[in-house]
């Protein structure tokens, strides 16, 4: 038979055992984590090409044209993108995107005078002038590997005749009287970065260009303009695979031609036909959603009925634009339209955590670029 104090003892063990039974989900509750939700930072760029095209465009005649095309490449040097290269590098690496899309990452090259390459003949500039691309890795990657390219999808690329040097007379077209004597030759790209070291995984990489484009004839001759997107399926860390589309519309020309770009976009075999996958679109789309403008809408109001939801900046916040062709940081601004986005189909499953802008103020004594660059941390199933 068993003393008081041993009757006491095991009541007190039995107590105690009960005591941790009825605690022990609790205490379990309390200490579980909770699951942290799989987030993407994806943000859009434009570079801007430095210089303003709709001189050479609206040109008179061919020696105008010619001029025109010579104050192009010197407004590119004066626009100094290995400069404004340094304050773009600062603005991706501060806000650490895990995939970023490009528009305007122009390769300028020059050569000597051919007439023929601006009537469809073979392009022969070859010598780069500067290599928008090259320029900004070397910032993004100074000291330690920090992106890489996923792809690149080349666009608009024209050559023709400038008067480069600025002075008269010293042409080298045979007859013709003009100033021209050095051929200059623009490639339009649009790119895709992805972080490294970042758990960003890639694959089904692919790209297009539009069939509907804008086709402006200067002077006497017409001049296609390529545009297209590039997207590639990615895996981010722990998320599901989801597909990053980046694109550049069409920014002259009849609104329209950028609406059934927009529209081919979401079309069969198009990039944000996604199937089981969620898209992300981010790009120039060079249209406003009518909060801060009445600009072109058409475009941007086709992705939406399509599916696609704003998952970048809102409200009054506008992303466009240093209205000059040099922009220095005196250069006048008309901050009025919000045509750089982020957009996402499945508005039910990604979900924008945050988002905003960079490039707000000017750096080492130019804009980075004529756009504001946008940002978006998004939620992914």
């Amino acid at each position: 038979m068993l003393n008081l104090k041993s009757r006491m003892a095991l009541v007190l063990v039995g107590l105690l055992s009960v005591s941790a039974v009825l605690a022990g989900p609790a205490a379990a509750k309390r200490t579980h984590k909770a699951k942290k939700p799989n987030t993407v930072k994806v943000m859009t760029r434009n570079l801007y090409l430095g210089a303003d095209l709709s001189p050479a465009i609206n040109a008179t005649s061919t020696d105008d044209f010619i001029n025109k095309n010579g104050q192009i490449l010197r407004d590119v040097d004066a626009n100094d993108f290995p400069l404004r290269a340094k304050g773009l590098g600062k603005e991706i690496k501060s806000v650490g995107p895990d995939l970023v899309g490009l528009q305007e990452v122009a390769l300028w090259r020059t050569g000597p005078v051919n007439l023929g390459a601006a009537t469809g003949g073979e392009k022969t500039a070859t010598t780069v002038h500067v290599d928008f691309l090259k320029e900004l890795m070397g910032q993004l990657n100074k000291g330690k590997k920090r992106y890489r390219v996923v792809k690149v999808q080349p666009e608009f690329d024209f050559e023709a005749p400038a008067d480069y040097n600025g002075v008269s007379g010293d042409g080298t077209i045979p007859g013709i009287n003009s100033n021209g004597e050095i051929d200059g030759r623009l490639t339009m790209r649009d790119v895709i970065l992805a972080k490294v070291g970042a758990g960003v995984k890639t694959k089904n990489l692919m790209s297009a260009n539009y069939q509907d484009i804008y086709k402006p004839v200067i002077s006497g001759i017409t001049v296609p303009v390529e545009r297209g997107w590039l997207s590639a399926d990615v895996k981010v860390r722990k998320s599901k695979w989801f597909r990053f589309v980046d694109t550049h519309l069409e920014s002259f020309g009849d609104p329209t031609v950028r609406e059934s770009q927009a529209k081919s976009l979401l079309a069969k075999g198009g990039p944000l036909r996604s199937g089981k996958l969620p898209a992300i679109l981010v790009g120039d789309l060079n249209s406003d959603d009518k909060t801060v403008s009445s600009d072109d809408a058409l475009a941007y109001d086709a992705l939406k009925k399509g599916g696609m939801s704003e998952r970048g900046v809102s409200g009054k916040t506008v992303t466009w634009g240093v209205n000059a062709s040099v922009i220095t940081a005196g250069a006048p601004t008309d901050w009025s339209q919000r045509i750089d986005h982020v957009m996402t189909n499945r508005p039910k499953a990604v979900k924008q955590v945050k988002a905003g802008l960079t490039g707000t103020k000017p750096a080492n004594g130019l804009w980075d670029s004529d756009h504001r660059g946008v940002w978006s941390n998004l939620r992914i199933p």
